[in-house]
């Protein structure tokens, strides 16, 4: 049984997985604030940002923390179509579960199914990721640990879309992304903790990329893309904001020259 380590970079990965975590839960709860506020083609166009953002979020904490994990005695490797996938599943699930909230009557259905189908979805996603791994050996896992990293990540999903309903204010919308990005962490480790390798010693060089060859330029890609899309967010106008500007541009029309 090889030695699994998930912190071999010291603090760095779990710290920095949970910032982009916090940040896309951030970013995906301001956007769906501002969707709920907004209707037609605008709305969905928030909504689509806030998937984007919160699937983002979640899939670059997973590889961002997994570039602090290695298995003694062999090498790690990632299947890069499998890692792709699992990008789009996050993507996709987030964004059915967004789109439920944010256009169902019965809020109360859309959100226990969309928390439902969230959170299995970003659970598909971590094991997906895992899939993707290839080492020396053979990988298993421990079915409770795995069980219990299921409901957190259905409990985590159900509470962000939860507080994307009901919570508005800046501070709170910090508090919350500061609660979510530590329940997706603690779905993280708690599935990664599921995980055990009986290695097989070789010198046969493994198929797929390196961490650093591929999980590491495109986490700094989409990490990239969480933090300007932040900016852009915070600098474009709320629609309270942009009312009264309409009704002075209406006003100044209607007087005659």
């Amino acid at each position: 049984m090889g030695h699994l380590d998930h912190a071999a970079l010291g603090w760095l990965t779990p710290a920095l997985s949970y910032v982009m975590a916090c940040t896309g839960a951030a970013l995906g709860l301001r956007c769906t604030v501002r969707a709920l506020g907004a209707t037609g083609r605008s709305r969905r166009n928030w909504l689509f940002t806030a998937a984007s953002a919160i699937g983002t979020g979640i899939w670059t904490m997973h590889f961002v923390a997994m570039l602090g994990f290695s298995v003694s005695g062999t090498d790690i490797r990632y299947d890069v179509p499998l890692t792709i996938l699992s990008l789009l599943v996050a993507m996709i699930v987030v964004c059915a579960g967004v789109f439920a909230v944010g256009y169902s009557r019965d809020r109360t259905r859309a959100l226990f199914l969309g928390g439902l189908t969230t959170g299995l979805g970003v659970a598909s996603m971590h094991y997906l990721g895992m899939a993707a791994v290839r080492l020396h050996g053979d990988v298993t896992y421990d079915p409770l640990l795995v069980g219990v990293s299921v409901l957190i990540a259905v409990v985590a999903a159900t509470a962000a879309l939860w507080a994307a309903l009901n919570i508005k204010s800046p501070v709170a919308v910090t508090i919350a992304s500061l609660i979510m990005g530590a329940a997706v962490s603690s779905m993280h480790y708690t599935g990664m903790f599921a995980v055990g390798v009986d290695v097989t010693p070789s010198d046969v060089i493994l198929p797929g990329a390196t961490a650093m060859q591929f999980i590491f330029p495109l986490a700094v890609g989409l990490g990239s893309y969480l933090f300007l899309t932040s900016a852009f967010v915070a600098l474009s106008p709320t629609t309270g904001a942009r009312e009264p500007s309409v009704s002075t541009e209406h006003s100044a029309q209607s007087v005659p020259g």
